[in-house]
């Protein structure tokens, strides 16, 4: 082969390989859209542990399961394609699932969104990346509620479930002398939520006997752990 017939051939393997390099991501992976997968019939079942908190009395301790189940996909009224969200409750294994409520899921523009009791939360943005901050309440009128990742990639273990890849959301506790308000989620690849932690209380301050004393006046702890997950 002539020696520029050579030179062009090399010339043009090397432009289509920077090329390659250079196109874009578009894999839902590469993404992290797999930290919060939408997909008809896709399921996750939690194991609820709660506690109502009154100044007068003992606190209320409750376990139940909570199952979510993705619907079929719908256009919404901003005209992006959303889920449904049905979830199910029950007290115990035996028990049939009874009807609890629908919210909706939806994923625009990386910003995955839940619609809950009809207010729309941004509860994670992708891809995801350590100290990525962003307004939970963006898209509502409860005034601005930031949000952090952390340990992104990560391993997690949900009592005897590992889980290779994961990420922590956490809202930076809000602690006063009257009130503490706490929320975590883990993520994990291809499986969404597996672990979350609700903390909302208000402390006594009508009397000086419980004012400065950390004594809960209402308010309520909720935790929940994965138990099982998959598609039906």
């Amino acid at each position: 082969m002539p020696i520029l017939s050579r030179l062009t051939s090399f010339v043009l393997q090397s432009l289509l390989l920077l090329s390659g390099c250079q196109l874009p991501i578009t894999d839902s992976g590469a993404a992290g859209h797999d930290y919060f997968p939408l997909e008809t019939d896709r399921y996750v079942i939690y194991g609820v542990e709660e506690q109502q908190f009154s100044l007068n009395a003992p606190p209320v301790s409750r376990t139940y399961q909570l199952k979510e189940r993705i619907g079929q996909p719908y256009t919404d009224v901003t005209g992006q394609t959303a889920y449904r969200l049905f979830r199910y409750r029950r007290t115990t294994e035996n028990q049939p699932w009874q009807a609890d409520s629908v919210w909706a899921v939806r994923l625009v523009n990386n910003e995955a969104i839940r619609t809950e009791n009809g207010r729309d939360f941004v509860r994670l943005v992708l891809p995801v990346a350590n100290q990525l901050s962003w307004d939970s309440n963006r898209y509502n009128q409860l005034g601005r509620d930031d949000y952090t990742i952390r340990n992104a990639g990560q391993p997690y273990r949900v009592q005897d479930k590992p889980f290779d890849e994961t990420v922590t959301v956490s809202k930076q506790l809000d602690s006063t002398l009257i009130s503490v308000k706490k929320r975590i989620d883990v993520y994990a690849r291809q499986v969404g939520l597996i672990y979350a932690e609700r903390v909302a209380v208000q402390f006594c301050t009508a009397t000086p006997a419980c004012s400065g004393r950390n004594q809960i006046d209402y308010g309520t702890k909720q935790v929940y752990r994965i138990q099982t997950y998959g598609i039906e």
